[in-house]
């Protein structure tokens, strides 16, 4: 036997012992991951409630530096997820990176709406929930203004509530994923078409509607990403980390919550059919939205690859105010890993921090 053939049965062994240690942990973490043993922990970043109503809840974490900016940072949640996307786990948490750059966080957490909820709507988030919150982070921390960040609905609950209070202390607005053109909405323009959508009549018979119809619904976007996602993690099985992140994200996005009814039949009808956000004809407890009313800086921040809130629906959000301080800013990604992840660890992360501490001091 040549020295050669030698070296090279020994790498063939070196690569069959390898790949059989793999089967094994395959095998091991996917009865873990299909029984959902050791479900993994999210929203850990140490946080009081400093309000809280009906079943929303202001939180406002806690420092971790020395020098804090003088400006808070409230972050504004969509109304048909849960907030510790933001929060994930500790080192893949947006709240956490926040805080130690030096920013005195805040969040709005919306809860999970009870069958009384069903007859919120857009004037009760814009017009009294979100300026009650906004009200107590002026108490907690003494300052006038705030800086608003605003995840996918967020972003559009954190407009309309600037385009309704000329005076609202907004010193610097962030929208991530935020649709402002629902024209560029894609499926879900075309599924919400009132030809075929009965929304009052889904309203009326459902109230509350329920996650999992928009858990489907978002999911239907791309119906092969599921199976996709069950490959990459068969051939990842035996990878700690990439096992850890896909429980993290599968959790997330499994775990949806009811849409209030009225706001629904309110934001298809007035933001899905007739599009009015972007025509500067929303109305809103019978007050028009001006959103050229907002002139503080504005950040708007979109995923290359978003299927939720595409291109089309989130490029003119820039185009709807008056501010002369105005950067759009289109990142890979899609519409969860914008935010959270290794893909937002590098992107996201780095260029709001970037653009928000020259304009928190």
């Amino acid at each position: 036997m040549t020295t050669e053939t030698a070296a090279g049965q020994e790498n063939i062994a070196e690569v069959v012992q390898k790949e059989v240690e793999r089967t094994i942990q395959r095998s091991v973490r996917g009865i873990d991951v299909l029984l959902n043993r050791d479900e993994p922990d999210v929203g850990m970043t140490p946080k009081d409630v400093i309000y809280s109503r009906g079943t929303l809840r202001l939180y406002h974490y806690r420092p971790q530096s020395d020098e804090v900016y003088r400006i808070p940072v409230v972050l504004v949640m969509s109304l048909v997820s849960k907030p510790y996307i933001l929060d994930l786990t500790p080192g893949v948490s947006f709240v956490e990176f926040l805080l130690k750059q030096g920013f005195d966080v805040f969040m709005i957490d919306w809860g999970v709406p009870r069958p009384e909820d069903s007859k919120l709507k857009l004037e009760d988030y814009t017009l009294d929930f979100i300026p009650s919150c906004i009200e107590r982070v002026q108490a907690e921390t003494e300052e006038t203004d705030v800086s608003i960040i605003g995840y996918c609905m967020g972003g559009v609950l954190s407009l309309i509530y600037g385009g309704l209070f000329a005076d609202a202390p907004m010193a610097n607005l962030v929208c991530i994923a935020t649709p402002v053109d629902y024209e560029g909405m894609g499926l879900f323009k075309q599924w919400s078409d009132p030809r075929w959508c009965d929304v009052d009549r889904i309203v009326d018979t459902l109230g509350n509607i329920p996650p999992e119809l928009m858990y489907r619904s978002f999911e239907m976007l791309r119906p092969a990403d599921r199976l996709v996602a069950y490959v990459r993690l068969w051939d990842n099985l035996w990878n700690d980390q990439y096992v850890k992140h896909y429980r993290l994200f599968n959790k997330w996005t499994s775990d949806q919550i009811p849409f209030p009814g009225e706001c629904f039949r309110q934001t298809t009808k007035d933001l899905m059919w007739a599009n009015k956000l972007m025509k500067g004809e929303l109305t809103v407890g019978e007050r028009i939205v001006d959103v050229k009313q907002i002139e503080c800086p504005v950040l708007n921040l979109m995923a290359q690859h978003d299927h939720i809130a595409p291109y089309d629906a989130t490029h003119k959000l820039t185009q709807l105010v008056s501010s002369e301080d105005k950067e759009d800013v289109v990142l890979k990604g899609g519409h969860v890993s914008l935010v959270a992840g290794m893909n937002a660890v590098t992107r996201l992360w780095p260029k709001v921090n970037e653009w928000l501490s020259v304009r928190s001091v």
